[in-house]
């Protein structure tokens, strides 16, 4: 028997629109552009972490020689501890600058001219690292307005435990750096809603005559 003509196509468009979502298909010249943002993405964002965190170590040196070092016992060469410090810095940032670069990418390259595109994803990579440093100058500020005798107890538990002598420096840091993640993630989200993809214009007006 007929049915209602086109009540079968739904299901076919839904699965459609379920590959789109989940198995993007991108273009083979798409897809090598993407993954060189993504990498670069990576460097510059391990690059601000290598200089963020030359920065906090001079702040509070115990951050890292009493916690940052243990935690990255493994990247530990016997090298300068300026040069270990450097290496944390890009191995604790790395990973957002390909993950937004990713996201960046996928968003503004795909059916656009590259030149455009270039200049959407340089807004973007600004947007994140302008948010990352004001939220860091902002945990900065907060660390030094705020009391070390106010910090939670599980903080005081810790530093008891780590034998922290400066403890309000080693506050300060501990600010800073959530800060600056806080900030490069909300600076991400940020620029995936405010910087849109160049779309040409498909309908342009009547020539004059």
């Amino acid at each position: 028997m007929g049915g209602v003509p086109g009540q079968q196509e739904h299901p076919v468009k839904s699965r459609s629109l379920l590959s789109r979502l989940f198995i993007p298909q991108i273009a083979l010249k798409d897809l090598k552009v993407m993954l060189a943002v993504s990498v670069i993405g990576a460097i510059l964002s391990g690059t601000y972490g290598v200089l963020h965190d030359q920065v906090t170590y001079t702040i509070s040196p115990e951050y890292f020689t009493k916690m940052k070092f243990e935690q990255f016992h493994y990247a530990d060469f016997g090298l300068p501890d300026r040069v270990f410090v450097a290496e944390i810095g890009f191995l604790a940032t790395w990973w957002i600058g390909l993950f937004s670069g990713w996201l960046f990418a996928r968003r503004l390259i795909p059916g656009n001219s590259r030149l455009p595109a270039r200049r959407k994803l340089l807004t973007a990579f600004t947007t994140v690292l302008i948010c990352a440093i004001l939220a860091g100058c902002l945990g900065f500020v907060y660390g030094i307005l705020n009391d070390p005798k106010d910090i939670l107890p599980s903080w005081r538990e810790g530093m008891e435990r780590l034998k922290i002598v400066d403890d309000r420096s080693f506050i300060q840091v501990a600010y800073i750096h959530n800060a600056s993640y806080l900030g490069g993630i909300g600076g991400m989200i940020l620029a995936l809603i405010c910087v849109r993809p160049h779309r040409p214009d498909l309908n342009p007006g009547p020539r004059a005559s």
